[in-house]
């Protein structure tokens, strides 16, 4: 049966998982539109590329699903072609052919040029920088670095994005300059481990330096940095934090647990001497910055007594922003050869006790913010408010600030001075200064 109604020949590309697959859907996005084909994002198309993740249990079921329901689709002439690539055809290739053999073809995350080549596009090597952003247009992701060397027990990552690979500093800036002229004014780093950026490349950890060339970019007035390792933290990054007032003062650091047997057990390379005194360092150099980090919870052998140490870590250090995982049992990580042994339930009541702790600790935080002022960025009108975000928050994971639209015109992409009125513990309520 063939697709009747769909526009012929139109691509949508479909993406699940993190920020850096939204980064790699758009660099797709940009190949394609640069061969002269129709594409789209997440909109209706006869082609479908399904950029799936494979990182953890719900991750991989939410892609599956994804697979599935265009399957069907495929077989009721909706759509023509169904292709997969992404993380967790990356893992799990040789399975996904068995068990979903219909889907015309399935791509690792490395092979972009056949991936074209299959829609009957060519791959442009002097491509640098041109994607079709799919973020509100005043924000978008930078990757510095593809891939992990670290040794992180529960992770598949490495499985799936192979070694780091740095990207050099002129092709980054040139990047941001591109961006900048399309009109984005905030640039979000990220990587698996934005602190070992430049080793490969310069034998030394050059996030510095990096940072130090993209403050000069016209145009761009926030540089964010997400996922930052904690052990060999390249402290001269936090001396640039301070001096440069474009560096959000902000940093994602995924922190994973507390206890120090669990931290061996995850080969994290660090204890909680070290990190406990890591993050007092940070608010010395930096006393401003907003600090998230994740932790996960009901790793195997994790104790009662683990978790309590967990908790009341958590509640001393008063992380600005927080998010908890429960612990995904992943095959051919270094974890998977331990008893995932910590029941279901009581995973999910541990994630939800280090939650409520952490959300008194932001409503003390934002009820402190009242009557201040604060400069923020407009991402979206959403019913009756505009909403913004701080320097302290990153999209979608942070707080939000919601300025009232009845008696108010903001344009979204534009910076503005707000005062707080109220605050709840993930919202403040603001009104223009």
């Amino acid at each position: 049966m063939r697709t009747k109604t769909l526009k012929k020949n139109r691509i949508n590309v479909v993406t699940l998982g993190c920020s850096k697959n939204v980064y790699d859907s758009e660099v797709l996005m940009g190949q394609l539109k640069a061969s002269g084909k129709d594409v789209v994002h997440e909109q209706e198309g006869n082609v479908v590329v399904i950029n799936t993740c494979g990182f953890i249990n719900n991750a991989k079921e939410e892609s599956i699903n994804t697979i599935l329901e265009f399957m069907q689709k495929k077989e009721a002439g909706e759509v023509d072609k169904v292709f997969v690539t992404g993380c967790l055809s990356e893992r799990y290739k040789p399975d996904l052919q068995k068990e979903i053999p219909n889907v015309d073809q399935y791509f690792g995350t490395t092979e972009l040029p056949s991936l074209l080549k299959a829609l009957g596009a060519d791959y442009k090597h002097e491509l640098i920088g041109e994607r079709l952003t799919t973020t509100p247009k005043n924000y978008a992701y930078l990757k510095i670095a593809e891939g992990c060397d670290r040794p992180c027990s529960f992770c598949a990552i490495p499985l799936m994005r192979g070694k780091h690979k740095s990207t050099p500093i002129e092709k980054l800036v040139t990047e941001a300059e591109k961006l900048a002229a399309n009109g984005v004014k905030e640039l979000i780093l990220i990587a698996q481990d934005l602190t070992y950026y430049g080793l490969d490349l310069y034998k030394k950890r050059n996030l510095a330096e990096l940072l130090e060339q993209l403050v000069k970019v016209e145009g761009i007035d926030w540089i964010r940095l997400h996922y930052a390792f904690p052990t060999g933290f390249p402290m001269n990054v936090l001396e640039v934090m301070k001096r440069e007032p474009k560096i959000c003062n902000y940093l994602d650091i995924p922190l994973q647990h507390i206890s120090d047997a669990i931290l061996k057990s995850m080969r994290r390379g660090t204890t909680k001497e070290k990190t406990t005194k890591l993050l007092k360092e940070f608010r010395v150099a930096v006393p401003e910055m907003a600090i998230r980090t994740t932790l996960i919870v009901g790793y195997p052998g994790e104790t009662e007594e683990d978790f309590q140490t967990l908790k009341e870590w958590v509640a001393a250090m008063r992380f600005e922003r927080l998010g908890c995982f429960t612990y995904s049992h992943e095959e051919n990580t270094h974890a998977y050869n331990l008893e995932d042994d910590v029941p279901e339930d009581v995973k999910m009541q541990r994630a939800n006790e280090i939650m409520e702790i952490q959300s008194q600790i932001s409503w003390e935080l934002n009820q402190a913010k009242i009557g201040q002022e604060f400069k923020v960025v407009i991402d979206r009108k959403e019913g009756n408010y505009f909403v913004g975000r701080t320097e302290f928050d990153s999209p979608d994971v942070d707080n939000e600030v919601l300025i009232n639209a009845s008696n108010t015109y903001l344009k979204t992409g534009e910076f503005t001075r707000v005062k707080i009125i109220d605050a709840e513990d993930f919202d403040l309520y603001a009104e223009v200064v």
